[in-house]
């Protein structure tokens, strides 16, 4: 498991910062900013310039949805956001795309991020080693999500993730972002 062997049966030290401590900041400017400049990707899909700083642009618009619109834990968005990341990375770096679609959906039970590019190339889980540097992305979305795929389109591909959530999140006023 590339360094994370045995991750989860190892005690915390006391005074570090753990998944269930990190809290985003509910009224984050940067991610506001994201949403007022593209849109929310649980609203429609946002399209970003396949630049490498539109990860730092998408990883914001995720927790924005994840942790602002649907309510869910700060677990959940870190996670989410991290694999939101490490899509947007691939896309940006392997595809030679202009720009880049996200789209995040929120589902009973589960939430499923979309990240829609021009290229036909698939994605390919690579075993990870743990002194490799790179190439561990698609190895992150495969032990962190619950489900993970790619969609080849007419004109492209959209490679996704499902994670599954508890129902308590949604949005504000009971509405959810359904498909």
């Amino acid at each position: 498991m590339a360094g994370l062997e045995g991750a989860e049966r190892q005690p915390r030290r006391s005074g570090g910062v753990t998944a269930a401590q990190w809290v985003p900041a509910a009224d984050d400017e940067g991610a506001l900013a994201a949403v007022e400049a593209f849109g929310s990707p649980a609203d429609a899909e946002v399209e970003l310039p396949s630049l490498p700083e539109s990860a730092r642009t998408a990883r914001l618009l995720a927790q924005h949805a994840v942790f602002c619109e649907w309510s869910l834990g700060a677990q959940t968005t870190e996670h989410a956001v991290l694999l939101v990341s490490e899509l947007v990375g691939n896309a940006v770096r392997h595809t030679g795309a202009r720009v880049f679609g996200l789209r995040m959906h929120r589902r009973r039970g589960s939430i499923r991020v979309e990240v829609r590019d021009p290229s036909r190339g698939l994605p390919c889980l690579l075993p990870v080693r743990e002194t490799d540097i790179s190439g561990r992305g698609l190895f992150l979305v495969d032990t962190l999500s619950d489900r993970w795929g790619v969609d080849l389109l007419p004109r492209g591909k959209t490679t996704w993730f499902e994670m599954r959530v508890g129902d308590q999140g949604g949005r504000p006023g009971g509405g959810t972002s359904e498909r």
